[in-house]
């Protein structure tokens, strides 16, 4: 009896801990705090309690049971909403390579496997499937987010990454141990791209179209047929049941909005023009030159959801390049103000990341838009606001009000400037503390990497490794073959995706950094790789568009 008195007393006491822990409060004292929804309270008092801002003000009696974090000379903002993504989705599956019987026979395997994965009694083939819901897909884990919450984002929408319907989109939250407690909200949006189906119809950007019509009146009919049936079944044949259909009702009824992925002018006026004749509560991505349609968005009362991911020459230019047409030039130069041109005309806008790496390059694009004509409370309000008002969410999430989710960052320096730096981001109200980014080594006359103190000695990456890649719902396997040269590296990343050339890397005292690309299930995908040598061990993150993944090795003897 005894022992069981104490084993039931042990579990209380773990329950009780693990509950503190979750419930955990904060205060945030003296800081700049950016309300977004309000004023901005140049020395205010923000409590986190049980996952919730609990109170937000200059002068907020802090609870005697908060851990103090000190703000002065910081500035706290809402987290930041990542408008469109494909985060916390597994990577995609490789392709076999083929070759020979072992090739053949490895795509025999992989043809099976895909065929039996998208096994469906839906009327539609894959691509075509409206019901397909993306929260499905979704892996939980917080180690996969960090570069992401590094950056200030503590929330993102993800949807799918193919076909011509990418599937119903969620918006998660970038931390949590299972995907229950990531939601925030799903079902969001239909997501449409105008793609097309390769070896079935539709084949052509026509039959796209054509296909997407069909389905469209296809559903107003089902609809109509099940209305009058549940009124009066007598007489009338039952309703056919087509998941497919039934999942696009939602969008011709106007109840769910519909995400067209669409960046030139022709490709938002086609967009604009099906939403027109379907009554479509329609949304646009991309939206590079939806400057060009301002008015015409305002009138059909249409958001954009545009991406950071502004054009830029891929190519230094060189005596032996060939001149860009005036075409190009122009593009680029009109994409930064395309933000400034929506704002102007009153159509709401929210910033996504579109599958940039280096967030550097996505803070100094909005400070590109913010010198084209858009405000900075406006570029902040596109980051934050905007994005859960278009989502739906904005009576719970997007400002620093009382009552709503504690995501929040807290940020030293200026946001849009080369010295930000987010110290703390908090989501559902669990604190992530990002570590202080390293001194920037200066470089010597003579070449060398030297610190204030004198010079600075290489991390020593050269030799192979055996590594392995933690993705959601996959981990890859292969080697590492570094080839150091002072502070250059070069050398091979081979993996079960293949095998790619190390790019752009560099070595300093603490670690290393490079750059590479796969194609992975038909996807080329850039990366960034950024990690440390201990011993002879190897840790680190595999920075991708689908979110920020461990890597781990050991030196090959």
């Amino acid at each position: 009896m005894k022992f069981k008195q104490l084993f039931f007393a042990l579990i209380a006491a773990a329950l009780f801990l693990s509950l503190q822990a979750i419930a955990q409060t904060y205060a945030i004292r003296d800081a700049r705090i950016v309300t977004v929804s309000g004023p901005t309270i140049e020395k205010g008092t923000i409590v986190i309690r049980g996952g919730l801002i609990e109170a937000v003000g200059s002068d907020v009696k802090i609870p005697t049971d908060a851990k103090i974090l000190e703000g002065a000379g910081l500035t706290v903002y809402p987290g930041f909403i990542d408008a469109l993504t494909n985060l916390g989705l597994p990577a995609p599956a490789p392709r076999p390579t083929p070759g020979g019987a072992a090739g053949f026979q490895a795509q025999l395997a992989a043809a099976a496997a895909t065929q039996s994965g998208q096994s469906s009694n839906s009327n539609y083939p894959a691509g075509l499937r409206p019901e397909d819901m993306v929260i499905d897909e979704v892996r939980a884990g917080d180690a996969q987010f960090e570069t992401n919450r590094n950056a200030g984002f503590t929330t993102a929408l993800t949807t799918g990454r193919s076909g011509i319907f990418n599937g119903q989109s969620a918006l998660i939250n970038l931390a949590g141990d299972n995907v229950s407690v990531m939601t925030i909200k799903s079902p969001v949006a239909m997501h449409i791209t105008f793609a097309t189906i390769p070896g079935t119809y539709p084949g052509s950007l026509l039959g796209t179209f054509s296909a997407l019509r069909q389905m469209f009146n296809d559903a107003k009919r089902l609809d109509e047929w099940k209305r009058l049936y549940a009124a009066n079944p007598k007489g009338i044949r039952r309703p056919e049941s087509d998941k497919s259909l039934e999942a696009l009702i939602p969008v011709i009824k106007r109840e769910m909005p519909v995400v067209f992925v669409a960046n030139r002018r022709n490709e938002i006026v086609r967009a604009l023009d099906l939403a027109k004749e379907y009554n479509l509560k329609a949304i646009i991505a991309g939206g590079q030159e939806a400057g060009q349609l301002a008015d015409r968005l305002k009138a059909q009362d249409v958001s954009v959801l545009l991406s950071l991911n502004y054009p830029k020459r891929t190519a230094a230019a060189s005596p032996e390049a060939d001149p860009e047409d005036l075409e190009t030039l122009r593009f680029r130069a009109e994409v930064p103000k395309t933000a400034g041109k929506l704002a102007a005309a009153g159509v709401k806008f929210a910033f996504f990341s579109g599958g940039l790496t280096n967030f550097g390059d996505l803070f100094s694009n909005i400070r590109k838009s913010t010198e084209n004509g858009l405000s900075r409370d406006a570029a902040i309000r596109a980051l934050t606001l905007s994005a859960a008002e278009i989502f739906g969410v904005a009576d719970r999430t997007g400002t620093l009000e009382s009552g709503k989710i504690a995501n929040i960052i807290v940020v030293k320096g200026d946001l849009l400037g080369t010295d930000r730096f987010v110290s703390h981001v908090f989501v559902d109200g669990k604190l992530f503390e990002p570590k202080p980014p390293a001194n920037p080594p200066a470089s010597g006359g003579n070449g060398a990497v030297r610190s204030g103190a004198g010079p600075a000695a290489l991390a020593n990456v050269s030799g192979s490794y055996s590594i392995t890649i933690q993705a959601p719902g996959q981990s890859l396997s292969g080697t590492i073959n570094f080839v150091q040269s002072g502070p250059s590296l070069t050398g091979t990343l081979t993996t079960d995706l293949g095998t790619t050339e190390i790019k752009n890397g560099r070595i300093g005292p603490d670690g290393f950094s490079f750059t590479g690309t796969v194609v992975a299930g038909g996807e080329t995908i850039d990366f960034t790789v950024r990690g440390r040598i201990s011993g002879n061990e190897l840790t680190g993150t595999v920075e991708s568009p689908m979110g920020s993944f461990p890597i781990t090795g050991t030196r090959i003897p």
